[in-house]
């Protein structure tokens, strides 16, 4: 199968003559993780953008935020553990962690923060900036795809990061609007991952950024 956006680094165990990987029974998780980020931050975005009016964010983004794009892609991330590719394992569980931490924040925390909340947001925000920013460095070693996932979530948390600090709701819906596009970049990845290995050929190319065996 065609890597979605992972590189596995998974030993094998000789048998006789027979090298034999132990994890080849596990399923690839990357389009599941992918799949998982994509649409909680399509939907998370699509509010951010303002196309769709805030009094319903809470009803519809948290409970997404906790069971798919929290618990199924910090699963994913704990599968790629197994698999051994440390990549996914590190933007998966992380990832899945931030939704997490993101329903709990804006349930329980954010309305008791008042006049504060706005500082506490861009804070939350900028922390996240920083960790996508050096992903996207390991990102350029994956492939294409996800290269183009992890710049334009950069510059997605940038824009939020900026419109919740400085009070700039221009810069807000602009991070929303970014927050679209790599929602529909991170699906095209879940979508190749997952098409290429059941049609047992390349359909959607990740394009390759490192040669094989590098």
């Amino acid at each position: 199968m065609a890597e979605t956006g992972t590189e596995s680094t998974t030993s094998v165990v000789a048998t006789g003559d027979q090298a034999v990987d132990p994890t080849a029974h596990i399923a690839d998780p990357a389009p599941l993780g992918l799949a998982a980020f994509a649409m909680t931050t399509f939907v998370l975005s699509a509010f951010n953008s303002g196309l769709v009016a805030n009094h319903a964010l809470e009803a519809v983004v948290l409970p997404l935020a906790l069971f798919y794009g929290g618990l199924g892609q910090f699963l994913a991330g704990m599968w790629e553990f197994r698999k051994g590719n440390t990549f996914g394992a590190l933007a998966f569980s992380s990832y899945g962690a931030f939704w997490l931490s993101f329903a709990a924040y804006v349930k329980f925390v954010a309305p008791g923060l008042g006049s504060d909340a706005a500082t506490a947001t861009g804070l939350y925000l900028l922390a996240w900036t920083i960790f996508t920013a050096y992903m996207t460095v390991a990102a350029a070693r994956v492939n294409a795809a996800v290269l183009a996932v992890f710049v334009f979530l950069t510059l997605t948390f940038l824009f939020l990061t900026v419109g919740s600090l400085a009070g700039a709701a221009g810069m807000a819906k602009l991070g929303g609007w970014l927050g679209l596009v790599t929602a529909v970049l991170a699906w095209y990845t879940s979508f190749a991952g997952v098409a290429n290995f059941t049609w047992k050929r390349t359909i959607l190319p990740v394009f390759p950024l490192a040669p094989a065996g590098r």
